[in-house]
């Protein structure tokens, strides 16, 4: 990064690389649940449970042991054996297409392998999550153009300034969505990789 001298030009650049760093970030947590091949305890991170009625859905990592015995089999195990049926239910009517058995303490998830259709239908999905994750940046690269064409209307920072901050502004645009598109390209090898 060049130097900015303005502080308010620093302060701006500052803010849409901490808001693009929480973007990369939740386009990373969502990738993690799309399902591949193989077993991962991120897989059952978008089901949720009813915790004892209260009608507060709960992540299945909040009340039960999530482990990988083997690469193609998840095992759930609650902290409270009541709540097997609860979990059970949660995870069968999720779209994850995963089948439990259940042996009254713990629940073992085979985790099948996939159709060619289906691994055609997640990297449609992959897609879809990584054009939201880009269009999520590309708004924080308005936002921040717009701060900064405001603080030179205000006469707060000069040309020269603006112009630099707009330029250091594409380039964090650029280095963001580059590094988006590398976890999509991952994530797509790891999805089409057949077994």
């Amino acid at each position: 990064m060049a130097t900015i001298e303005n502080p308010a030009v620093r302060d701006d650049l500052n803010q849409a690389r901490t808001r693009m760093t929480k973007a990369l970030e939740d386009s990373r947590h969502e990738l993690a649940g799309i399902r591949t091949g193989r077993a991962s305890v991120s897989m059952l991170d978008p089901i949720r449970v009813d915790y004892y009625g209260t009608g507060t859905p709960t992540p299945i990592n909040q009340v039960a042991t999530i482990g990988i015995p083997e690469p193609n089999m998840l095992t759930v195990q609650p902290w409270d054996a009541s709540l097997i049926s609860a979990i059970e239910k949660a995870i069968r009517s999720s779209d994850l297409g995963l089948n439990p058995m259940s042996d009254g303490k713990m629940l073992r998830i085979p985790i099948p392998a996939l159709t060619e259709e289906r691994r055609k239908d997640l990297v449609k999905h992959l897609h879809k999550v990584l054009e939201n994750h880009r269009t999520a940046i590309r708004n924080i690269r308005r936002d921040s153009n717009e701060a900064l064409k405001k603080l030179l209307k205000d006469k707060k920072i000069s040309e020269d300034d603006e112009k630099r901050g707009l330029e250091e502004v594409q380039k964090l645009t650029d280095d963001f969505i580059a590094k988006l598109d590398a976890q999509g390209k991952s994530k797509e090898k790891e999805i089409l990789e057949m077994k």
